[in-house]
């Protein structure tokens, strides 16, 4: 039976120092853009994920989603450069992706591009696009819609 992981980072006694328990805690992922793509990014987010505009800078964005207390930064950046898709090394790749776990594939597209997504032009031979859709956000972001 394995057993569960201890998120806690503990100093190691060879420092001299006291051992310590730091405890580490997801919150938030951040997705990049390009300064011309922050409202479009932000407002795509909120409306995809039904979160809430908590925080909000010039060029820096919180998304949170009250029930699950997960936040969903967006932070716009001059170096931006939008990943490819599908991979063209050496051109920018995807670093991550979104898993988007959604009811029904084709509904959820059409949804998707209301809020601003577009369909990648490409989509993976073996998959089956009423089960499995790949997307591109406001910002060029693959994400995957599927079910």
């Amino acid at each position: 039976m394995s057993q569960p992981i201890d998120n806690r980072f503990r100093r190691s006694a060879m420092s001299g120092e006291d051992e310590q328990a730091v405890a580490f805690r997801w919150n938030a992922v951040c997705v990049d853009c390009a300064p011309d793509n922050f409202d479009d990014e932000v407002a795509f987010y909120r409306e995809l994920f039904g979160t809430e505009v908590a925080e909000r800078e010039p060029r820096w964005a919180a998304l949170q989603d009250r029930q699950s207390r997960m936040w969903l930064n967006i932070q716009a950046n001059d170096w931006y450069v939008p990943p490819v898709w599908p991979e063209e090394v050496p051109a920018q790749t995807k670093m991550m992706h979104f898993e988007v776990r959604v009811d029904d594939v084709p509904v959820a597209v059409t949804r998707a591009v209301s809020f601003g997504a577009r369909q990648a032009p490409h989509q993976p031979a073996d998959r089956n696009l009423d089960r499995m859709r790949v997307m591109l956000d406001p910002a060029g972001h693959p994400f995957c819609l599927w079910n």
